[in-house]
């Protein structure tokens, strides 16, 4: 039994692949993005950074009983890709402004369920409503960061997101932490 356990977490891993979770000071690097290169969509993409965040929640039927929940942001490693021949320091810096934004809006998620949810009645009231209110604006953000700075290309944009970035998150730096006090 416990072998067929182990030999099923060890395919797991090879199917899902490696995914990297969101630290401070941890940098991304060209070997984490190991997917080949897709260029379908457009063709003058360098990179492609897959991020978002993951949760998991432990919550009772009594709608009184207190909830866990532990967001964090991750990279998934086998669904990023570069064009080896365009790489630079200056496109991986873009790519990993788009990790730091899925880890801002974790903390602004953070932030909206430790303020709104406070037990298991909340969760079922509130949930839903934050979480497609913070992924909508998630998505818009992105997109919003690669037209603005035209992936990159714009360097005085691409300044200004940076700052900007780095700013919000050092502002929601009390919401750092992957578990969600009650």
């Amino acid at each position: 039994m416990r072998l067929t356990f182990v030999l099923c977490l060890l395919a797991a891993q090879a199917v899902f692949g490696q995914k990297i979770t969101w630290q401070e000071g941890k940098r991304l690097t060209w070997d984490n993005f190991k997917s080949p290169v897709s260029k379908k969509k457009n063709p003058d993409v360098a990179a492609y950074t897959h991020c978002g965040w993951e949760f998991y929640s432990v919550k009772s039927s009594d709608p009184k009983a207190p909830v866990t929940m532990t967001i964090k942001t991750v990279f998934h490693e086998e669904k990023s890709w570069k064009d080896a021949k365009r790489m630079d320091d200056y496109i991986l810096l873009h790519e990993q402004k788009h990790f730091d934004i899925a880890e801002l809006f974790v903390r602004k998620f953070r932030k909206a369920v430790a303020e709104k949810i406070k037990n298991s009645g909340d969760y079922n009231k509130y949930f839903k409503a934050i979480y497609d209110g913070i992924s909508d604006e998630y998505k818009n953000f992105q997109m919003a960061y690669d037209r603005e700075t035209r992936h990159g290309i714009d360097k005085e944009k691409q300044s200004e997101y940076n700052d900007s970035i780095a700013e919000q998150l050092d502002n929601l730096k009390s919401y750092q932490a992957f578990e969600i006090p009650q």
